[in-house]
């Protein structure tokens, strides 16, 4: 069945509450399921057939409802009760389907769970609030739930690694040993604001009931109900979402926000239970009836339609309130419509403190989609459309900055092709606002060169310097020796650092894969969604060694923090030779030699700049520079001999003792360098 140029073909169900709710008399059940000719409701004391004590406690026929939904209301049905629903057709087909609109599952999410979820909460909850640091000083560390902790190393106890409560495992250390931080007391101590955590609603690519199951999973199930692989005991429905809470809880106590990567342009399968539900309604078909494949992944969600409409302002709005989650971050964004996005924005806006909750997303699509007629998606062409508290993934300085993310071997600023895109640079480090394509509000803008998707911001230097044209290194070895002292190795850490240093001072909302700043690699692999723990966990052996790079990273981070200018302020740009990049933002100059060679500004063109800039073209005052940031300095040269302990890479905002320096012919800066300056 194909509903590409149709209005909606059934009656909606706009206001009645759907899936299980519980109350003092037993629990109520509602389902839509407008083309259904019956609809059976079936009741278990288990969400599993293998469990013991597995056993049917009932089945009852459910009401149709003139808005097309079927209701029941089952007296003594209590939290934890799990169940699904029996739909039969008019032709005769019958399907069985757990709940889309359930809060709670068994294993797998084979079965929905009645819950309450006051029992949920765990010890504290009501006192749980969100962060209030401003957007102007966030910084964004992506990260995977079991990437986090699966590290033997990383302190972490072994019934919690890879699951929801490392997060809660506070002042671990390597190996335990109590030196060098790891986890959370990591985070604390690098200062980032802003976990961003791969998908943690209930995904299909992985059985919860076997250990050492690893995705990233982009591949949902049951979008209102976390994953299960996470916890400690996957079959009972109420453990997922308590542990999952408290993750977000301690997370918050350390004064960090949390965002959730959701997905929903696409589900797992096209045999999905809303596929299974009313067939034909919820996913894109093309005209020939065949599935939307605008994801790559076989089934487009069609958002434009106005029970996945629903179902998805009310989802993200119960994640936000439920969870107390931060932000939202929405895969392939350009499978979504504008007006769905409005309406979510409009729905979190009106919870308390809710337009402080970030969106953004990723403004395009992997393919060509079937949205009705009509319908406007939220892709790069549309960003004007979209409300200005609405952001999205910049490619265009990822590229510029790293080189082609679909080209391995291709460099860009930092790696070799500085001269080609150094104009592309200097809109990036604007937000884009001057460029000929503006792409939207400073605020509006993600800048990053890494994320999980493709190679590691390590391995394309790696790959783009050291591979002599080829697409991938001769060996393993070549990503991990950056402690013998060979000059190209070294160069590669240069060329992280000028990217790393260009993202923070950048307009626009800073974000970075985790172990970016410790030079994670993945040997080459630019796909790792399924390659297991041993690809993909934080090394945190590795950023100990890296943890010159991490203090470069937590200095950057920190002079952010105290420079809310540098979230939106304009970047006025300074005149220079060859292909450096200067600009002024506040107090502050930022330069940058991407060359192999030694060069200098003169003093007279940087204090004419800010005369101009600031109005006062006949320089009545010259101002006085000093550097507070170099990356050139010994403070971040890899293998030091300090210890490693708590304080190995606590942040300084004055740093600027390296080869960068100031005397009366100019700023002499020092090849492949980024430095910062402040006027007094």
């Amino acid at each position: 069945m194909s509903l590409a140029n149709a209005t909606e073909p059934y009656p909606l169900c706009l206001e009645r509450r759907l899936g299980a709710t519980v109350s003092d008399d037993g629990a109520q059940f509602a389902l839509w399921a407008p083309t259904a000719s019956h609809v059976t409701l079936r009741l278990f004391a288990h969400g599993t057939d293998t469990e013991h004590g597995s056993r049917a406690l009932g089945e009852y026929p459910m009401h149709f409802e003139q808005d097309g939904a079927w209701t029941a209301n089952v007296p003594g049905t209590k939290h934890g009760v799990y169940y699904d629903y029996l739909i039969e057709f008019a032709d005769g087909s019958v399907t069985r389907s757990a709940d889309p609109w359930a809060r709670a599952a068994g294993a797998n999410g084979r079965r929905s769970m009645v819950v309450d979820l006051r029992r949920t909460d765990p010890e504290g909850w009501e006192h749980d609030a969100r962060p209030m640091t401003p957007m102007s000083g966030d910084v964004i560390w992506e990260t995977h739930i079991g990437d986090f902790s699966n590290d033997p190393n990383s302190g972490v106890p072994a019934e919690h690694r890879g699951k929801y409560l490392a997060f809660t495992d506070g002042g671990t250390t390597l190996e335990g040993e109590g030196g060098f931080p790891t986890c959370v007391a990591y985070l604390k101590a690098l200062g980032i604001t802003v976990v961003q955590l791969l998908p943690f609603y209930d995904y299909g690519s992985v059985d919860e009931t076997r250990a050492g199951g690893y995705n990233w999973g982009y591949d949902p199930v049951n979008y209102n109900v976390p994953e299960g692989s996470y916890a400690t005991d996957p079959y009972d429905g109420e453990v997922r979402i308590r542990e999952c809470k408290a993750m977000i809880q301690a997370l918050h106590a350390a004064g960090i926000k949390v965002v959730m990567d959701v997905v929903y342009n696409h589900m797992y399968t096209t045999d999905n239970w809303f596929e299974r539900v009313v067939p034909g309604y919820y996913c894109r078909r093309t005209e020939d009836g065949a599935f939307a494949n605008g994801s790559g992944c076989g089934c487009d969600m069609a958002s434009e339609h106005a029970m996945f409409r629903r179902f998805m302002v009310e989802s993200v709005t119960y994640w936000a309130s439920e969870y107390h989650l931060d932000g939202f971050r929405f895969d392939l964004m350009g499978l979504i419509d504008v007006e769905t996005m409005r309406q979510i924005r409009e729905s979190l806006d009106a919870l308390p403190d809710g337009q402080s909750i970030l969106m953004y997303g990723e403004p395009w699509a992997a393919g060509e989609s079937a949205p009705l007629d009509g319908t406007v998606l939220a892709d790069k062409s549309a960003l004007g459309a979209l409300d200005h508290r609405i952001g999205h993934f910049c490619d265009t300085t990822r590229d510029a900055i790293k080189g082609h993310v679909f080209y391995r071997d291709q460099p860009g600023y930092v790696n070799g092709a500085a001269q080609q895109n150094r104009q592309a640079v200097l809109d990036a480090v604007n937000a884009h606002r001057t460029a000929a394509v503006r792409e939207g509000e400073a605020g509006q803008i993600i800048q990053y060169v890494s994320a999980h998707d493709d190679l590691t911001l390590w391995d394309k230097l790696s790959i783009s310097m050291r591979g002599n044209g080829a697409n991938h290194l001769d060996s393993n070895a070549m990503y991990d020796d950056i402690l013998d002292g060979e000059q190209v190795a070294k160069d590669v850490l240069s060329a992280n650092m000028l990217s790393a240093g260009l993202i923070a001072t950048a307009a626009g909302l800073p974000f970075m894969l985790s172990g970016e700043e410790f030079a994670r690699t993945k040997y080459g692999n630019d796909n790792s969604f399924e390659s297991g723990s041993r690809i993909n966990l934080l090394d945190w052996t590795r950023a100990l060694a890296m943890r010159g790079l991490v203090r470069y990273y937590a200095d950057l981070i920190a002079l952010r923090a105290a420079s809310p200018a540098w979230f939106d302020a304009e970047r006025a740009i300074v005149p220079t030779e060859s292909s450096m990049v200067a600009f002024l933002v506040g107090d502050h100059a930022v330069l940058v030699n991407p060359d192999v060679r030694e060069h200098t500004m003169p003093l007279t063109v940087m204090n004419r700049a800010v005369a101009e800039r600031d109005g006062n073209a006949n320089g009545l005052r010259r101002p006085v520079w000093r550097c507070v940031l170099d990356s050139t300095s010994a403070r971040y040269a890899i293998g030091g001999h300090d210890d490693g302990g708590s304080d190995a890479f606590a942040s300084h905002v004055d740093a600027g003792d390296g080869e960068c320096v100031l005397d009366g012919a100019g700023f002499h800066l020092a090849s492949r360098s980024l430095s910062i300056w402040t006027k007094e």
